[in-house]
């Protein structure tokens, strides 16, 4: 494989990418710092082939990055490969508004092939190459240049070994037939609706006791402030304001200004300056929260009472037998909010009841709430057993 010097111009970028674009799949890894940012500064690209890879410097002096993205977002035909991807796609909607399609996460991959439920990039180089990764480079402060060659070593490694990993799992689908289980995880992972930062929509994230109208309309107004103040002045959220006095703010809100002093988590300063005037400001504003935004308590999560989270125990139980059985992460199967609903009677709109999920393990599920499968030791083995006659 040719290993192609850091790519700082624009010219050897859209010519590795136009050779890039004639290949059947990329491998991609992403450096970044975020620490003291709200928004993640990209600071190396990785991508390789089967026949060569490199590392390109977004933060190289009129670059243009248009030909990468556009072989991300807009380029069918080519499937971007990564391992554990969600913040390296998250990344990529930041700067184009769409993510990488179509798509394939190896770490994804490594359940269905039961390998494990979030398998580390080092055991999965060692478990398909025999190589023991270097780590010594990954607290590198990818942001300061210049980068030494022992660092952009490091980080194209990660492509390289990825691009020599993905076809050996690929083939080992293929021989399972459990390539079609993971069309419906990939697609769930690239849903652009997963990278979207809506201002109106991050209260949802704060964690708060009351479900009073008007609390909620006030963190709603609060959540959205912080959200824009983090994004304009570029600094993480609990920089601005951390969640739990934000809830303490929702709910006994301050009755002017100058009461922000006395505020604990906030800065004294804030009872005088602009920015607690624009917080001020959002509380005056705030509407009690609309009937058709309050959230819902059966909707979030049904409710199981005693017997029922005996019935949830019971499926679990039976999502471990069975991911045993066929040798696949017992997530990939079934997630324990789909458990406790299909316990507390629902039946409609859950995975586990769904194309090869329900095959593979919500058919026994389902048999074993209506009474039609239980479980029996035999000769010290636990072992499910099939009844006659539904109870």
């Amino acid at each position: 494989m040719h290993i192609h010097g850091l790519i700082e111009d624009s010219v050897t970028l859209a010519e590795l990418c136009k050779r890039l674009a004639q290949s059947d799949f990329i491998t991609v890894d992403t450096e970044f710092m975020r620490e003291n940012s709200y928004w993640p500064e990209l600071c190396l690209i990785q991508v390789a082939n089967d026949k060569e890879a490199a590392a390109i410097d977004p933060m190289a002096p009129g670059l243009d990055m248009g030909p990468l993205l556009d072989l991300m977002v807009n380029n069918e035909d080519v499937l971007k490969v990564f391992h554990a991807g969600g913040q390296d796609i998250e990344i990529v909607y930041n700067l184009t508004g769409k993510t990488p399609h179509p798509m394939f996460d190896t770490q994804v991959a490594a359940m269905a092939l039961g390998q494990g439920e979030q398998i580390g990039y080092s055991n999965l180089v060692d478990t398909y190459l025999g190589i023991v990764v270097d780590k010594g480079a990954r607290f590198t402060d990818w942001a300061r240049r210049p980068l030494d060659k022992r660092q952009i070593d490091y980080a194209i490694a990660d492509v390289t070994h990825l691009s020599k990993i993905f076809p050996k799992m690929l083939e080992k689908l293929r021989k399972s037939g459990r390539g079609v289980w993971l069309d419906q995880e990939m697609e769930r992972i690239s849903d652009p609706e997963n990278y979207r930062n809506d201002p109106d929509q991050v209260w949802q994230r704060v964690r708060i006791n009351s479900r009073k109208p008007e609390v909620l309309g006030r963190l709603k107004a609060l959540a959205r402030w912080r959200e824009l103040e983090a994004q304009g002045k570029d600094l993480p959220r609990g920089r601005i304001v951390k969640d739990e006095t934000l809830a303490d703010l929702a709910a006994n809100p301050p009755r002017k200004q100058s009461d922000l002093a006395k505020v604990r988590g906030l800065s004294a300063a804030w009872a005088g300056n602009d920015i607690g005037g624009r917080m001020m400001a959002a509380i005056a504003d705030s509407k009690p929260m609309p009937a058709d935004e309050m959230p819902g308590r059966e909707e979030r999560k049904p409710s199981l009472g005693k017997d029922g989270a005996l019935v949830a125990d019971l499926l679990k139980l039976l999502l471990k037998i069975r991911a045993k059985e066929v040798n696949v992460a017992p997530r990939l199967l079934a997630r324990s909010e789909d458990l406790e609903a299909l316990a507390s009677g629902v039946r409609k709109d859950l995975p586990i009841l769904e194309g090869w999920r329900y095959e593979q393990f919500g058919r026994d599920a389902l048999a074993l709430v209506e009474g039609q499968l239980g479980f029996a030791v035999r000769n010290g083995k636990l072992q499910m057993s099939r009844t006659e006659d539904p109870a």
